[in-house]
């Protein structure tokens, strides 16, 4: 397996040796029928360079130890690209067992916490892996996506982050991560990078707070108070207190790092740039309010 050569090349599949076996937010899984491997297939528009480098970061990922499904190939089916992983049998993410076992929802919330900890806790290798910090930066620099008093608010608030070299997950919600019953993983690695953990938590906080009914069972097969009771769950255990002083503090320290991220994340999903009357919603996060994106 080659993980770091520029000289990575696709190589082509032919679907008819895969079945369909999951769809997310910008890509389709399929499993292979000699059920050795999952391919995941971006959706069309999804740029050739950022699957590779999505790829790479799944193969530093593994190789530093991170529990993750072991990355194997580029692929493209001549109009998509992806990559191919180790298939991971009988594997439910944990908003898929959630939705079809209820009770284990503080169960799994409490876990969920505890992966999180761990993973913010780890130093990431800073020669292989990516700032998160300086990426964002780097985006808002290149691409047109939001006006320019938005760029101007979200750079100088980028600037202001730590620069920590904890690793942070780049996409850390409960449908990335996923158990067996026997070993529990992460997926869907290619944001995976270091910076301070609010990257992270600013992610989570969006999708369990500000997601209608439709969006929250499109990506997560559950209802909005469901992900809200997840979130009231998760943030205490991560904190290790219930003081709801405490939370409201942390919350108004995360929402800043919400609006920072958040129009990267649209480009990613949509490859167009925020609308404006979206970025006008979000832009009072940068003060610590909680924006109503979808509500």
């Amino acid at each position: 397996m080659v993980c770091n050569s520029d000289f990575v090349q696709y190589q082509r599949i032919n679907l008819g040796d895969y079945i369909q076996s999951g769809e997310g937010g910008t890509a389709l899984a399929y499993a292979s029928k000699d059920g050795k491997t999952l391919a995941k297939l971006y959706n069309p528009g999804f740029e050739a360079d950022m699957a590779r480098e999505e790829f790479i970061a799944a193969c530093n990922v593994f190789e530093m130890g991170i529990p993750t499904p072991k990355p194997y190939r580029l692929i493209t089916d001549g109009k998509r690209v992806g990559a191919e992983y180790e298939l991971i049998k009988d594997k439910r993410s944990f908003a898929r067992i959630i939705s079809q076992e209820p009770q284990r929802l503080e169960e799994l919330s409490l876990e969920f916490a505890k992966m999180a900890r761990k993973l913010h806790s780890t130093k990431a290798d800073v020669t292989k892996m990516k700032s998160v910090k300086q990426m964002l930066k780097d985006f808002y620099q290149q691409k047109d996506i939001v006006p320019e008093y938005y760029k101007r608010r979200a750079l100088e608030f980028i600037d202001s982050t730590p620069d920590s070299t904890n690793c942070v997950h780049g996409d850390l919600q409960i449908g990335n991560i996923i158990s067996d019953g026997k070993r529990t993983l992460w997926i869907d690695v290619g944001g995976f990078g270091y910076g301070a953990p609010e990257w992270d938590l600013a992610f989570t906080f969006d999708v369990t707070n500000c997601l209608n009914a439709g969006m929250a069972d499109h990506l997560f097969h559950l209802k909005p108070d469901t992900l809200l009771e997840h979130w009231n769950i998760f943030i205490s255990a991560y904190l290790g207190t219930s003081d709801p002083q405490r939370i409201e503090e942390a919350v108004r320290r995360i929402n800043p790092y919400v609006a920072a991220r958040l129009p990267y994340m649209f480009f990613l999903a949509y490859h167009t740039r925020m609308p404006d009357v979206g970025a006008k919603m979000l832009f009072p996060s940068f003060d610590g309010t909680t924006h109503p994106r979808y509500k």
